[in-house]
């Protein structure tokens, strides 16, 4: 357990930052996935055809490639383009994306294309005739999904965003491939300097279990509060 000391004679204290990092991607890359979904799932109810294959296309190819392709494509493909663009305008110098920007965002657009699922089933869900009982006692569009739509939507989603959510925490391993220090990165690091690869990755095993347990709780609290009266 002298492996697991703070300061000089353990690695401890970068064990926790690094966790506390791994929380800080997941929840911002959650965010992102939100704005995300809440694009794209109107677009995939649209009856608009080009709308709707834009959508439908998203949801297909972020969930049918590989997440560590995603996170490669926008780490290594961001940075090119960026050049390019900055090319155009004389700056020749190479330009790296930060870090934590880059695997925020992959991984946003990941989750946001398992939440566009979720939200277009849990609207899909809702009884159609409140949505027409809306219509006809005048209620505008934005009420009407902010007091009616939005509610049992939550509702709704929230047992299935669970899973996003532990897909996302699960994510975060992936991005040690852009050197952001989390969870993984740092175990590998803390393997290597030490040469006990076993005890750094089981305890990463562990923290990971840990985040994962203690999230099932407080959406288990959220489920509860949205599901009052049913």
């Amino acid at each position: 357990m002298e492996l697991l000391y703070f300061g000089d004679k353990g690695w401890g204290d970068e064990l926790v930052t690094a966790t506390f990092m791994t929380i800080v991607v997941s929840i911002t890359a959650m965010f992102i996935g939100f704005f995300f979904a809440l694009i794209f799932t109107p677009l995939k109810l649209s009856k608009n055809k080009f709308l709707n294959f834009f959508s439908n296309s998203y949801t297909t190819v972020i969930r049918g490639v590989p997440e560590l392709l995603v996170i490669y494509l926008f780490f290594f493909g961001g940075s090119g383009a960026i050049m390019y663009v900055a090319s155009i305008f004389g700056y020749k110098d190479y330009i790296e994306i930060n870090a934590f920007l880059t695997g925020s965002f992959s991984i946003g657009i990941i989750s946001g294309a398992y939440s566009t699922e979720v939200f277009r089933g849990a609207i899909q869900s809702i009884d159609k005739g409140q949505f027409e009982a809306a219509k006809v006692l005048g209620v505008n569009k934005f009420t009407q999904f902010y007091k009616i739509i939005l509610p049992q939507m939550l509702r709704l989603a929230i047992p299935n965003l669970s899973n996003v959510w532990q897909i996302t925490l699960k994510d975060t391993s992936l991005i040690s491939v852009t050197g952001l220090v989390e969870i993984m990165r740092q175990s590998y690091i803390a393997a290597g300097s030490t040469r006990d690869p076993l005890f750094f990755y089981s305890f990463a095993a562990v923290l990971y279990l840990m985040l994962t347990y203690i999230s099932m709780k407080l959406i288990n609290r959220l489920e509860v509060k949205y599901s009052r009266g049913h």
